[in-house]
């Protein structure tokens, strides 16, 4: 009789879960439909117009580029840490390999001010694009809501996602995912 309750128990736990997650997965994919188009420049990068399509995302300036948007702070420990090896895969892959460093401001939710942004750039020898603009947030809920940084897409050369990174991730898998990209 105990086996009964406790068996029970597990699948009404079970069904209330995939039940939210479903229901989470409808409006993900409401929001993924949906076309929105941000342009995002400053004083510390180029002009980059992203618009989200069904497909992806539509870097306009990028065409046939491989994309990795980076979602980070100064701040961000782990961050800091991925540095390094953006650094190197964008060396490794120079022109047909972009990175966009979409920074996600300070701790309080402000958006960093560039001189701040322009001595981390130099303090890191960073080598990508990094961008320090007010619609850094509404990209953020473009790509459905980033809340956990480092968190990192990238897109193939078509602008489809090919893979979505939350955390630090070694270089190596980055790398086998950048050549997966050029290949689809």
């Amino acid at each position: 009789m105990q086996f009964k309750k406790i068996a029970f128990f597990i699948i009404s736990v079970i069904l209330v879960v995939t039940g939210c997650d479903s229901k989470k997965d409808e409006k993900q994919e409401t929001i993924e439909k949906k076309e929105v188009k941000f342009e995002i420049t400053s004083q510390l990068m180029p002009k980059i117009t992203l618009e989200k399509t069904a497909d992806g995302i539509d870097f306009k300036e990028l065409k046939g580029k491989v994309v990795l948007l980076n979602f980070f702070a100064t701040w961000c420990p782990p961050c800091k840490a991925e540095i390094p090896h953006l650094i190197n895969l964008k060396n490794k892959y120079k022109d047909n390999f972009e990175i966009i460093a979409v920074n996600m401001g300070e701790k309080n939710g402000v958006l960093s001010e560039d001189k701040k942004i322009q001595d981390f750039i130099k303090e890191y020898n960073i080598n990508y694009n990094v961008s320090n603009h007010n619609n850094n947030f509404k990209i953020a809920d473009m790509m459905g809501k980033v809340e956990i940084i480092p968190t990192m897409f990238l897109f193939d050369t078509t602008g489809k996602t090919v893979q979505k990174y939350v955390g630090v991730v070694p270089e190596e898998m980055m790398e086998t995912d950048i050549k997966r990209a050029f290949r689809e």
